[in-house]
């Protein structure tokens, strides 16, 4: 049984839809599965879950946004005044990611009561057939190949690279509640380099 096993939930597929759509499927999603999870996990059980780099990039959210993404019961996560608000689709995405490393923080604590484990894993440009397909694409591989060109490590993540990673997470009974991010440093660019 998957619980008794470590779990993820790597997507790694495009966000149809307007920003109440990558909302209801993904942060609502993500937290439903927790939560379910959660409730079932074996004694010794890890879960991943899958966040990303462009949680990274938001704004600070205020205390109150940020104790309401981690502990609003499921049910009424869609109902926050700001989550009904978003009407961008990359701050929704960016919402729904930095929501994810949230909620794993306050999953943690009741998992712990089950000793059970769960982390995020928050990469950046990996090359998998998703990420080639944007480097290639007329619309926004330009975009792409000049975030690598100018990130410390110069080029993209490899699957491999995540796995390995994954695999630490995973398995050290001593990580959880944690968010790493693996982006070859495009946030301390994005932050800190210059413009």
């Amino acid at each position: 049984m998957c619980c008794q096993r470590p779990f993820g939930n790597q997507r790694g597929c495009p966000k149809p839809g307007g920003p109440q759509a990558i909302l209801q499927a993904d942060l609502y999603g993500t937290v439903l599965v927790l939560e379910i999870f959660g409730n079932i996990i074996a004694e010794g059980g890890s879960a991943l879950m899958t966040g990303s780099q462009s949680a990274f990039r938001l704004e600070p959210l205020s205390l109150e946004q940020i104790q309401a993404l981690a502990m609003t019961p499921t049910e009424a996560l869609l109902n926050l005044p700001f989550i009904q608000e978003i009407d961008d689709s990359l701050r929704a995405y960016q919402i729904f990611k930095r929501g994810n490393a949230l909620r794993v923080q306050a999953e943690a604590v009741r998992w712990g009561e089950r000793g059970a484990r769960v982390n995020c894993i928050s990469p950046g440009i990996i090359f998998t057939p998703l990420a080639l397909d944007e480097l290639n694409s007329e619309t926004r591989g330009e975009f792409y190949r000049n975030m690598l060109a100018s990130i410390p490590a110069r080029r993209g993540g490899t699957p491999d690279e995540v796995a390995v990673l994954a695999a630490l997470m995973m398995n050290s009974s001593y990580l959880t509640g944690s968010d790493f991010l693996i982006d070859g440093g495009a946030t301390a660019q994005f932050w800190y380099g210059e413009t």
